[in-house]
């Protein structure tokens, strides 16, 4: 697999490959409630530029919340929430499109238009205002697809694809938008363990070619272990542990270790 072909297309990220040493994305004290429900109870994190970070929980603890939190489609209750050193938390829907531009998600289905072949998804982001001629738009479709290696899928449509080879699909429709930052919710669901280990090693590539800033939401240790620079674990709405890889394998926390303890007994070895 290649990097971008030499088109009108970069990732606005850093390019000399030295992070800025700032959080790209943080949350301050973060609540939210869906009626009585207390998802998120006074959540504090932060990503720096150009690492990734793993959210971590059992089921409904508020991990895909978050993604939403930081995309705009969900509103916390108390709090703050930033992003490219912008606080966001109160901003109208016009200013959350200018946020969507630097940070992009990536679904568990992918989101793919489904009449609309795995090419045409691709470039569906490079015909917005871009300016590119036919022929620049059809190097940069194949040039992305090949970098997550699903260039002979160009002409399928997505219900011709598998649940991995989707979120590939999506992964590259998502570049193309020429990102900052990218928010992946559970990746690695419904797929076996060979996809699962593909697809990390396309989001390690990604980071170390394009300096791009993760957020991957996980129930899948093993594959937070191999991508995360810094881990989240949320338990009953709250933050029961943020800290680094290292520190979350020496770490004393009850509940934490028994969630490490039933995931080495279920997760098969990858």
């Amino acid at each position: 697999m290649s990097s971008f072909p030499e088109v009108p297309i970069e990732v606005k990220a850093e390019s000399n490959g030295h992070p800025d040493r700032h959080p790209y994305i943080a949350f301050e004290n973060v609540s939210k409630s869906f009626g009585s429900l207390d998802v998120l109870r006074d959540i504090s994190f932060h990503v720096m530029a150009g690492e990734t970070l793993c959210i971590l929980g059992r089921s409904g603890v508020g991990k895909s919340v978050s993604l939403q939190l930081i995309m705009g489609f969900l509103r916390p209750d108390s709090g703050r929430i930033l992003v490219a050193g912008e606080d966001i938390t109160n901003f109208t829907e016009e200013q959350m499109q200018a946020v969507r531009r630097k940070v992009t998600m990536v679904f568990q289905n992918g989101a793919l238009f489904d009449s609309l072949s795995v090419g045409e998804n691709v470039a569906f982001p490079l015909r917005e205002g871009r300016g590119l001629s036919e022929d620049q738009i059809q190097q940069i479709v194949r040039g992305l697809l090949e970098m997550v290696g699903v260039a002979e899928m160009i002409d399928l449509l997505p219900s011709d694809l598998s649940t991995g080879m989707k979120r590939s699909v999506a992964i590259s429709r998502a570049l193309a938008a020429e990102p900052q930052a990218i928010l992946y919710d559970e990746p690695t669901t419904m797929v076996d363990p060979l996809i699962a280990r593909l697809l990390g090693n396309l989001i390690l590539k990604l980071r170390s070619q394009l300096h791009l800033t993760s957020i991957v939401v996980t129930h899948d240790m093993r594959f937070a272990e191999r991508l995360a620079d810094r881990v989240l674990f949320l338990h009953q709405g709250k933050a029961e542990f943020f800290g680094t890889v290292e520190e979350m394998k020496h770490t004393n926390d009850e509940v934490l270790q028994q969630f490490l303890e039933l995931d080495a007994l279920v997760l098969p070895q990858v």
